[in-house]
């Protein structure tokens, strides 16, 4: 049901043997089992004192730090575990504490993965309860204190055991408060000693008294050093009938924590209606520029959609220079906005192109052409044909080489006079166009002889004249 923390203080007040009172005193239901946890930094008593040595000290909390670094400490909780119950039946169980106090320190990493080790056997029918002594719920352990369901303070009632727990229950009602689950999970289980009566110490303290236990020193003595306990006498106690009344309380403290903390444990009720409309938030306004309330206007009835519905389509709209819209929108989203003239480009509309490309015919909307693409054409999707640029000609052939002679004698008519076309890298042609289509410049020399070249023997400073077969070099 719950992990439930027993606090000590100074002058020995019994945490320890109010613990092991409530656990042979605790109501068990028909499936449920208590484990008891010695988290006492100083030491457990328990193997010591109520088991009298019976049991060697080869189990116990110090085993755990060992298996919590090698990731195993849900599985090393059962293999520390002794059996307490009178029956034998293993309903009652005790996780035996620290055999020396210098041990503590190597808990100080191991504390927080037991006690949620601890909170995870609820499932199975645990219930758990800590008993952390006189400094158990300070330093390393105050996360026990903060992760339990409930915390119970035990007390002597005289002057001297009150006087010594008022800094101590401050210090762990301010904790509870900013680190752990509430102040309300702290309670006080007087030991009437003193007296001081349980109502007006609950009173100056301003915690709850969940259990008053008689000062029974020799009932007391079994549970602290040792006895029997399937005595008769011992079970109808006065002890152990305040116990069972102390453990009731805790159960009932724990139940309506529970459900303050978590009220969706509760039993589920009807579904309630749909809320109203907030003023201001989501509210349509007037044409004036106001919002729009049953005062300014009480003879029409308050709209119960903020906006005018609007017909849904399960296709993305698609409007020209615009991202398409998620099929998933809202049903009562803002529609896109429509460009002038018509419809949208793509959808069903005046300016739509029958081809459904998106963009609008002639008169619609113009679309806007992205940055990096080509040019469109007539609203059409496409690119327009670039002519490719000018490639540079094929170098002339080689004076001597197979095929140069009829090549030069088709660029050069019988006379000397240069033909209708020549080469496009041939400077001596500046009318003719070449082979791409494009002209020689004006600039470029008319003849070799202009150029500063050699020119073949027997031609003149006019033009190039071909003789004795030759072919002028070109550049």
């Amino acid at each position: 049901m719950a992990v439930i923390a027993v606090v000590g203080g100074p002058g020995a007040p019994g945490a320890t043997t109010t613990a092991l009172a409530l656990l042979l005193a605790w109501p068990l239901q028909p499936g449920r089992r208590l484990l008891l946890v010695e988290c006492d930094p100083d030491g457990g008593a328990v193997l010591a004192g109520a088991l009298e040595g019976r049991v060697e000290a080869v189990y116990g909390l110090r085993n755990l730090a060992v298996a919590d670094r090698r990731g195993l400490l849900a599985q090393a909780i059962w293999e520390q575990l002794i059996d307490l119950s009178p029956a034998g039946n293993g309903e009652r169980l005790l996780l035996p504490g620290l055999t020396d106090p210098a041990q503590a320190p190597g808990l100080a990493y191991t504390w927080e993965p037991l006690v949620e080790a601890l909170h995870a056997l609820e499932p199975q029918g645990y219930d758990v309860l800590l008993d952390l002594g006189r400094s158990g719920a300070h330093g390393a352990g105050a996360v026990l204190t903060r992760r339990a369901d409930a915390v119970a303070v035990t007390v002597r009632s005289t002057l001297r055991g009150l006087s010594s727990a008022r800094p101590r229950l401050a210090a762990l009602r301010e904790d509870l408060e900013h680190q752990g689950t509430g102040a309300d999970a702290l309670g006080l289980l007087l030991i009437a000693e003193g007296p001081y009566p349980a109502a007006e110490v609950a009173r100056q303290f301003g915690v709850p008294a969940l259990g008053l236990l008689p000062h029974a020193p020799r009932t007391a003595r079994i549970l602290s050093d040792g006895g029997d306990t399937t005595d008769r006498r011992f079970v109808r106690s006065e002890l152990m009938r305040t116990a069972r009344t102390a453990a009731d309380q805790l159960q009932l403290l724990v139940r309506r924590r529970r459900q303050r903390l978590a009220p969706g444990a509760a039993q589920p009720g009807p579904v309630p209606a749909s809320p109203a409309p907030i003023p201001g938030v989501g509210q349509p306004y007037q044409a004036d520029g106001q919002p729009y309330s049953s005062q300014s206007n009480p003879s029409q009835p308050y709209p119960s959609q903020p906006y005018p519905s609007q017909p849904y389509s399960s296709q993305p709209y698609q409007s020209a220079g615009l991202p398409v819209e998620s099929a998933a929108g809202y049903p009562g989203a803002a529609p896109a906005p429509v460009p002038p003239g018509g419809g949208y480009g793509g959808y069903q509309g005046e300016g739509g192109h029958p081809s459904g490309s998106g963009y609008p015919a002639e008169g619609g909307f113009p679309p806007e052409p992205h940055p990096l693409a080509y040019p469109q054409t007539g609203g059409y999707p496409g690119a327009y044909p670039v002519p490719r640029p000018p490639q540079p000609a094929a170098p002339a052939p080689f004076p001597g080489a197979p095929g140069a002679a009829a090549e030069a004698s088709a660029s050069w008519g019988p006379s000397g006079s240069p033909g209708s076309s020549v080469s496009s890298g041939s400077p001596s042609s500046p009318s003719s166009p070449s082979s791409s289509g494009s002209q020689v410049p004006a600039d470029s020399p008319a003849s070799p002889a202009e150029a500063g070249e050699p020119v073949a023997p027997g031609t003149d400073q006019g033009g190039p004249q071909i003789t004795y077969g030759e072919v002028l070099r070109a550049r």
